[in-house]
């Protein structure tokens, strides 16, 4: 991960602004093939002084804080980068996924895969008038 941020003191706190660069691993919602992607976001967060206004009128969770002259970025990048992620990544944008009955993914198995399907409703008359048993009477 890369973050190019610039850091400048203001009169409630510090204010960090500037992007984060990640790379991403992750499977392809449709075909489960391995894929990797990059994600680029910007952030910009204020980090409270200690005892400032913004300090005693906010909720801990709405504005992050310095604490002990340290200020964590982890939250708020983690946060960013999430959020930029895709939530079904594809392999590619056509990806036609994987074939329901045996698992293959049809951009491997051709234009002519097809699996026969009987109904299990009438699966039982199939059984009884089906070309082998015509053949026995």
């Amino acid at each position: 991960m890369e973050l190019d941020l610039l850091t400048e003191s203001v009169v409630e706190g510090v204010l960090v602004s500037g992007t984060a660069f990640a790379k991403v691993e992750g499977e392809c919602s449709r075909c489960l093939e391995p894929i990797t992607d990059e994600v680029e976001v910007r952030i910009t967060e204020l980090y409270a002084y200690p005892d400032s206004a913004t300090d005693e009128t906010t909720e801990e969770d709405e504005v992050s804080r310095i604490e002990n002259d340290l200020i964590d970025l982890e939250p708020v990048v983690r946060d960013a980068i999430v959020l930029a992620l895709p939530q079904a990544p594809l392999c590619e944008p056509d990806c036609e996924g994987l074939c329901s009955e045996c698992g293959g993914r049809w951009a491997e198995l051709g234009p002519d895969h097809g699996h026969e399907t009987i109904d299990p409703r009438w699966a039982a008359l199939q059984e009884r008038f089906s070309d082998d048993n015509s053949e026995e009477k």
